[in-house]
């Protein structure tokens, strides 16, 4: 079982310093991916609830913000040659599409096909208005975008008509390295299970324990069956969050059908970085032997 990184590029703490540090660390010490989030915007005051905390707030403190993804992974890509590099996940329904697509392959081209890409809907509408974006029917305006990303991608000329977006025939060039982008669908919902099954290489599931994602793979299973596809077609990672991790609970992971766990990574100076990466070692090689 592969053993990742799920890290918040939380500023101004996680600087070029501290990121320069784990890549040296996660390429050094052989983990599979190195996953980050995104929020363009973060609100003082906001109505949405964040679904992974009981009072429904962020765990982000006032003045503090989230490097963008795919440039902190160009970043990244740029000091090593074999650690993938996982967005965990890009919040497409706000996101250009074409323009995401282009930066995707991008990335790919320069790193030597190593991109995981994860995408998920949102939950914060706050951030989604920021961004001129209506937050009803962003799980449709996700998938129209997901098509648009695959003609961009895969075709020799791209074309895509919806009403989420209006794409006429052109040429995208380079393709990315990969014959197939890895695409993780991110979320806990029936509708993001239902996401995986039409459209997804990839479950990114987070803050569930073994147990938990033992229950939500049998939903998977679910719908993969109705779309006409098999759980060996998908990918299954796990992000404990909140979750206890030690090596008898990464087995578990590996037991109820994990693919990947990617551990929570929390190192805000340089210097705490080794230390952390020592802290997480027998969690490692106890998903090798799974």
């Amino acid at each position: 079982m592969r053993f990742d990184l799920w890290m918040p590029t939380a500023t101004p703490m996680v600087d070029a310093a501290v990121l320069d540090e784990v890549a040296r660390c996660a390429e050094e010490r052989g983990y599979g991916c190195l996953w980050v989030g995104e929020h363009v915007v973060l609100f003082d005051e906001y109505e949405s609830s964040y679904p992974y905390a009981e009072d429904g707030k962020i765990p982000v403190p006032p003045g503090t913000g989230l490097l963008e993804p795919i440039t902190a992974l160009t970043w990244v890509a740029a000091q090593t040659t074999t650690l993938r590099l996982g967005t965990a996940m890009l919040l497409l329904p706000q996101r250009n599409p074409v323009y995401t697509a282009k930066e995707l392959a991008t990335l790919d081209f320069l790193s030597g096909g190593r991109v995981d890409v994860g995408i998920g809907v949102g939950w914060l509408a706050e951030e989604m208005e920021a961004c001129d974006v209506p937050f009803p029917a962003r799980g449709a305006r996700c998938d129209a975008y997901v098509e648009v990303l695959n003609t961009l991608w895969y075709d020799e000329i791209s074309e895509h008509h919806s009403d989420f977006y209006e794409l006429k025939p052109c040429r995208m060039d380079p393709k990315p390295v990969q014959p197939t982008m890895p695409l993780h669908i991110g979320g806990e919902s029936d509708a993001a299970l239902r996401r995986v099954a039409r459209l997804g290489t990839g479950w990114h599931s987070f803050d569930r324990s073994p147990d938990e994602l033992a229950s939500g793979l049998v939903d998977l299973d679910r719908h993969l069956e109705a779309a006409g596809r098999t759980r060996d077609e998908i990918a299954i990672t796990v992000c404990p969050y909140t979750k206890p991790l030690d090596p008898s609970t990464v087995a578990a992971y590996g037991d109820a059908g994990a693919d990947a766990v990617a551990a929570l990574f929390l190192a805000l100076e340089p210097s705490a970085v080794e230390p952390a990466f020592d802290d997480l070692e027998p969690c490692r090689e106890a998903a090798s032997r799974c």
